[in-house]
């Protein structure tokens, strides 16, 4: 390397000293400079010089261990002699730039000279102006730390001063007593800010009163908590406001109501463990008969009564504990909402605010109900015997729960009495005047949190246990008195039993409404479940609806399961008004099950009624088989006083009554399915009796004669014939029209209201012709057919129609024979049609 660089070195001047001359020559001889580059490049011999660690110690030693130094050195003179040539080629090509270059470079030196001139005056001037500046500098430095010396030594002065003052204040303050409480708190606050951010520490002038200060304030926190733990349990408001000023002027107001509220928490904590220890609920017994060691501590079958009776005797003394905690906490929050700093005129209740305290009663009653919740479910999963006690008694806790609820509602009223006869003006300093607020906890639910329902939510175990074994208490009477195979209703003492355990539940379940809901829902399952097996015993075969002969068995026990569910609603209607201050959901709950008793009662007996009826409508319409063409006899009377079909209908309402319906008890509600009947059977013979062809004079007595006897006929099917509306009104209205002229019936005062249009003009039918044919004979139907057509077709409109179709076929008639005239009657009845039709658009 170093021999190429000095062959390169020495041959440079040579190629520049042969001038432009020697540039044609050596460049028409000399290869492409890419290609000469190239080759030495690419020459594996040169490759170790262009590696960047490239040692020649290390280069010479290999290549004489190699022996082949004559050749190193011939192929390194070639190299040398290409470089010069390269280089040679580059100096020419780029002369002018070279020299270019060159000139520069002196033209650079002489800056980067005067460059070096400029610094070193500047250094010089740097140095002379931190000379004047330094001086000044450190006397401001030395002055600035006397100053502040000075200022924290005022500031210490003035401190002392300052304690010195407020520890002869405080002295004087502690002699005055409970008065100068508060006074004496400021004074300690203030002591308390003057000593922070300082160490007083070492001050001798000092040391006895900060001595002193520290005392004070363990003697004022001390009585401020007396005076505030008696301020509470007499319900004073004036000592707790003084007793809270103190707090608030000390700076612990916050972290004192804190300790106060987990204090009553952990105290009740302890009370509601203590109530359900079962080994001090079991204590008696254990000192009468001491078990083994590690025997397990549980009531016996002689000592039940006595556990659950001191099991209650707590349960009574821990709801008044609970009480007594959560008045003293709901007049706390009082004071609190009221009490005002007098000098800042800050709420302490809003100064709770800040730290998201603003509502210790709701806390506190949180913390009470979890607790409460949780030692409940412990105790209760740790002794068989707590559980069965709390759900065999639940409505006994329940109503422990409720007399708990009623008095911390009280509770609100009270405090407000304690605040209105304590808040005296000598007072009025210390605690500001007060004015009523109806908004509490326990009087005024918040929107989104039921403080009752979270006091009852520990005891939803215990009530679905009760519920459930009540609903058994109520299955099982009825389970007992319907067994398997059996074909009787319950017997009168069997449903008394039943009766006295719904009423007992009721009774035991009185003590709280929503509890009350509950078992009613418990007793209407009772009354379907009782439906249900009464049901099952009911015959519905064909001899249950027979009306020919006396009364079969599958009669008789329907008849007796009818007796049997008449009288347990009865039994039921009169346990609920029986019960005071019975909910309305309860009593609605009940009556819906009372329902499907009413129901099945009717059920049971409709195919009786429904053979009743069918036998009346056949019995009426054979009035059609006798004859009423008759004339009036020589003696102006008829020959007997009414038809035959009469009769028979007389006799066989009065056996049915008498043979069938006699046997229930239940006449009212008997009567309300019978009175149905007669309404049917009284529209059934006003429409026979109104299709009636060739009616003479005769017949139209006899016809009313038995108009008369169907008022005497349907009397046993109800209690007053007059009783029965409308039926009973349109036999009435039709009687006299059967006497009357076509003229004045279309006149009658009773057609549309009570006698419907389209039976009056069945009954102009008889009066017509042979050729005005009624609408049955026209679409040659029997009466019965017609008769199930019109009870098919109960609209008005609908049988007008089908009248009119019979009027328009016989003027069709008349057309065709090409008769003279009408009718007489025909025109009355087109009158009378037409009336109707355009009263009922």
């Amino acid at each position: 390397r170093r021999l190429m660089a000095s062959q390169r070195g020495a041959s440079l001047p040579a190629s520049m000293e042969g001038g432009r001359g020697a540039l044609g020559v050596g460049a028409a001889a000399a290869p492409p400079p890419e290609t000469a580059v190239g080759q030495l490049l690419g020459d594996e011999c040169y490759a170790d010089f262009l590696r960047e660690d490239f040692d020649v110690k290390a280069y010479t030693s290999q290549s004489i261990h190699q022996a082949v130094i004559a050749e190193q050195l011939a192929k390194l003179a070639q190299g040398i002699s290409q470089l010069d040539k390269e280089l040679h080629l580059q100096v020419v090509a780029r002369h002018e730039d070279l020299l270019a270059q060159a000139t520069g470079i002196e033209s650079l030196e002489g800056v980067l000279q005067m460059m070096q001139t400029r610094i070193g005056a500047l250094q010089s001037t740097v140095d002379r102006i931190r000379t004047k500046i330094i001086d000044p500098y450190n006397k401001i430095m030395s002055r600035t730390a006397q100053l502040s010396r000075l200022q924290a030594a005022c500031d210490l002065l003035r401190r002392i001063i300052r304690i010195l003052y407020l520890s002869k204040r405080l002295e004087g303050q502690l002699q005055g007593g409970s008065r100068e409480i508060t006074k004496a708190a400021q004074s300690l606050n203030e002591l308390d800010y003057l000593s922070q951010g300082i160490d007083l520490s070492g001050i001798e002038v000092i040391e006895n009163d900060l001595l002193f200060i520290a005392r004070a304030r363990l003697e004022v926190e001390n009585q401020a908590k007396r005076l505030l733990e008696q301020g509470i349990e007499t319900q004073n408001p004036t000592q707790v406001g003084t007793a809270l000023q103190v707090f608030y002027n000390l700076g612990t107001l916050k972290d004192t109501i804190t300790n106060v509220v987990d204090g009553y928490c952990t105290s009740l904590e302890e009370n509601i463990n203590n109530a359900l220890d079962i080994k001090v609920l079991t204590q008696p017994s254990q000192a009468v008969a001491r078990g083994g060691p590690g025997r397990a501590a549980m009531p016996t079958l002689g000592n039940t009564a006595a556990f659950r009776a001191a099991l209650w005797t707590n349960m009574e003394k821990l709801m008044d504990q609970i009480c007594a905690a959560c008045g003293q906490v709901q007049h706390l929050q009082k004071v609190l909402s009221k009490k005002r700093d007098p000098v800042t005129h800050v709420c302490f209740i809003d100064e709770l605010a800040t730290d998201g305290q603003s509502d210790i009663l709701y806390s506190f009653w949180t913390a009470v109900t979890r607790t409460l919740a949780s030692q409940f479910q412990m105790a209760t999963d740790s002794s068989v015997f707590l559980k069965q006690a709390f759900e065999g008694e639940y409505p006994k806790l329940l109503r422990l729960y409720n007399d708990l609820w009623k008095r911390l509602q009280q509770y609100g009223e009270n405090i407000q009495r304690h605040f209105n006869t304590n808040g005296t003006l000598e007072h009025f300093t210390e605690l500001q005047q007060i004015e009523d607020d109806t908004h509490d906890l326990f009087m005024q639910k918040k929107q989104d949190y039921d403080p009752e329902t979270a006091l009852k939510d520990s005891l939803q175990p215990y009530e679905a246990a009760y519920l459930s074994k009540s609903l058994s208490r109520l299955f099982d009477p009825i389970n007992l008195v319907f067994p398997p195979g059996g074909r009787n209703p319950p017997s009168t003492d069997e449903l008394d039993s039943i009766i006295k355990t719904i009423a007992s539940e009721l009774n035991v379940a009185a003590v709280d409404p929503d509890l009350s809901l509950a078992v009613s829902k418990n007793v209407a399952k009772t009354i379907q479940l009782y439906a249900v097996k009464s049901e099952q015993l009911l015959c519905t075969q064909g001899d249950a609806s027979q009306v020919i002969g006396p009364l079969t068995e599958g009669q008789r026990r329907n008849v007796a399961v009818v007796n049997s569910l008449y009288r347990l609603y009865q039994a039921m209607l009169k346990v609920v008004s029986n019960q005071s201050g019975f909910p309305a959901a309860s009593e609605q709950t009940i009556s819906t099950a009372l329902k499907t008793v009413h129901d099945l009662m009717g059920n049971a007996i409709q195919p009786l009624l429904n053979s009743v009826g069918d036998s009346i409508e056949a019995i009426i319409i054979t009035m059609h088989q006798e004859d009423f063409s008759g004339s009036v006899p020589t003696s102006g009377k008829p020959d007997i006083p009414c038809s035959l079909y009469m009769k028979e209908l007389q006799g066989f309402i009065a056996r049915v009554m008498n043979d069938y319906f006699r046997h229930f008890e239940c006449y009212d509600f008997v009567y309300e399915s019978t009175e149905a009947i007669a309404q049917r059977a009284i529209e059934l013979f006003i429409r026979n009796a109104s299709l009636l062809r060739s009616l003479g004079e005769g017949g139209k007595m006899r016809l009313a004669a038995d108009f008369a006897q169907m008022e005497l006929a349907v009397g046993p099917l109800c209690r007053r014939v007059s009783d029965l509306g409308k039926p009973y009104r349109l036999l009435r209205s039709f009687r006299p029209l059967l006497f009357q002229t076509s003229e004045h019936i279309a006149n009658s005062p009773a057609l549309g209201e009570i006698i419907p249009y389209s039976t009056i003009l069945q009954f102009l039918f008889t009066r017509a012709p042979p050729e005005l044919k009624s609408p049955f004979q026209r679409a040659e139907w029997t009466i019965a057919r017609y008769s199930r057509w019109l009870d098919d077709h109960p609209s008005e409109k609908d049988r007008l129609i089908l009248i009119r179709g019979a009027l328009e076929a016989y003027v069709q008639s008349v057309r065709s024979r090409e008769g003279k005239e009408f009718a007489p009657v025909y025109p009355i009845m087109v009158q009378l049609l037409q009336k109707a039709m355009s009263l009922l658009q």
